[in-house]
């Protein structure tokens, strides 16, 4: 059996990017109550510094952004790469 963990491009990496394209674009009343606004929380924190500081603060806050979503990305694909190959393994397991 080839090992599904190792590979690196494949359908389940395009399920996964044809899952965020559809389906997080259509989130429930439940959905919204556990996003993060992240816009929203730099600006309250943009607004509550010095002027002299913003820029320094606002790339940091982008780069906090953008490596929370390299995480979490990561994390995502992670799971369910794992899961579906457990899933296929207890498949197989049940005709050998």
């Amino acid at each position: 059996m080839s090992n599904f963990r190792k590979v690196n491009d494949d359908i389940l990496r395009e399920w996964l990017n044809y899952r965020e394209e559809t389906e997080l674009g259509y989130l429930t009343k439940e959905d919204r109550k556990h996003t993060i606004d992240f816009d929203e929380i730099s600006e309250k924190i943009l607004n509550s510094i010095p002027k002299q500081n913003r820029n320094f603060v606002k790339k940091q806050l982008d780069l906090l952004d953008s490596n929370f979503t390299d995480y979490i990305i990561y994390w995502d694909e992670k799971y369910y790469r794992n899961g579906f190959c457990d899933g296929i393994e207890l498949i197989n397991g049940c005709f050998d």
